[in-house]
């Protein structure tokens, strides 16, 4: 078998790959039946053989990679990380999941509780309710550390349905922040069942956390106001305090700062061939997310282009029929993520 070096390719400049391999190396090729080429190609002696070096430099992937904000909103974020590998993309969502900091509930302190729902339940659902703060303005709180201004937040939870009334919901609109601390130490709720003969202490926090100016105009409070956390029968009532403090998802879901995180490579549709008329037409309407569209170019005639290859979802409609892969190819860019 003889061997081919780059001096057998006089088309191809020095240092590059033939158009093939180029496509092999960088797309994932998406035909009607399965993807091919799939794999990175990560060895960097894989094209040495041609005088391609394929090794990763740092210097390299400093010039390459990139992120772009696509979408920013106050529920969601889209954004493109490009040029690096799947395993470094999916690292990055796993960070988003459970290494990024949150507030959440911690620490439930009930003083009564004569609702239908067990104390556990009730704790575990004030637990999942998100909380509108920066989590950079608090510090994480250990075992052995006490609970102040920097690494607490105090929430009160006081509503009682009257005898002879309707029943009420207890959305979170009733969660009443508490910037001096809790109104009652722990250890009374263990010996004194009635509330009005607990002592009410004054502050909790060395300083107020209103007084910052973090949250002297932007009160602490849940995200959404109208989560229901109980419904309320007459003569029932819930009087607790709640303790947020810092941590992440990795502890537990409540602390996750997502919802959910995914990616998906960039799509990368090509039209192999010029798609016009009739033909033109048809493919506009074989796709179901509008990825083509048409343009006149002169003398009554009209051809298809790709106006939203990023729209792409991979069906695979536009290559159904026959001779429909020869027009069309539904390619994925490597080391490009959404």
């Amino acid at each position: 078998m003889s061997r081919v070096t780059a001096s057998d390719l006089p088309d191809v400049p020095k240092g590059q790959l033939p158009q093939h391999l180029e496509l092999q190396r960088t797309r994932v090729l998406c035909g009607s039946d399965a993807p091919t080429h799939t794999e990175t190609i990560q060895y960097s002696g894989a094209y040495a053989s041609i005088g391609v070096d394929n090794s990763l430099r740092l210097e390299q992937f400093c010039k390459k990679f990139r992120v772009e904000v696509i979408r920013l909103t106050e529920d969601d974020m889209e954004f493109d990380m490009i040029g690096i590998d799947p395993s470094i993309a999916n690292a990055f969502r796993r960070i988003l999941i459970a290494e990024l900091p949150t507030m959440a509930i911690e620490k439930v302190l009930i003083a009564n509780n004569t609702s239908v729902i067990q104390d556990e339940v009730l704790a575990h659902r004030l637990g999942l309710v998100p909380i509108k703060v920066d989590p950079r303005l608090f510090e994480f709180m250990s075992e052995n550390d006490t609970p102040n201004e920097k690494n607490t937040i105090v929430f009160k939870l006081h509503v009682q349905c009257k005898r002879g009334g309707p029943r009420i919901t207890v959305k979170t609109d009733e969660l009443k922040w508490l910037p001096n601390g809790g109104e009652f130490p722990i250890a009374t709720l263990n010996h004194t069942s009635n509330p009005s003969s607990r002592p009410k202490t004054n502050t909790f926090f060395t300083h107020s956390q209103d007084s910052l100016p973090e949250f002297s105009n932007n009160p602490i409070a849940s995200v959404h106001q109208d989560i229901i956390i109980a419904k309320l029968g007459p003569g029932q009532e819930i009087e607790l305090e709640a303790h947020a403090v810092k941590g992440i998802g990795k502890t537990h879901a409540k602390w996750s700062s997502v919802s959910t995180a995914w990616y998906r490579m960039l799509p990368d549709v090509v039209l192999l061939q010029e798609v016009e008329d009739e033909k033109a037409e048809e493919l506009v309407k074989k796709c179901p997310v509008n990825v083509f569209d048409i343009e006149d170019i002169g003398n009554g005639k009209k051809r298809a282009i790709v106006a939203k290859p990023r729209a792409c979802t991979l069906c695979r409609e536009c290559i159904r029929g026959e001779g429909w892969e020869k027009r069309v190819a539904l390619r994925r860019v490597k080391d490009h993520f959404i």
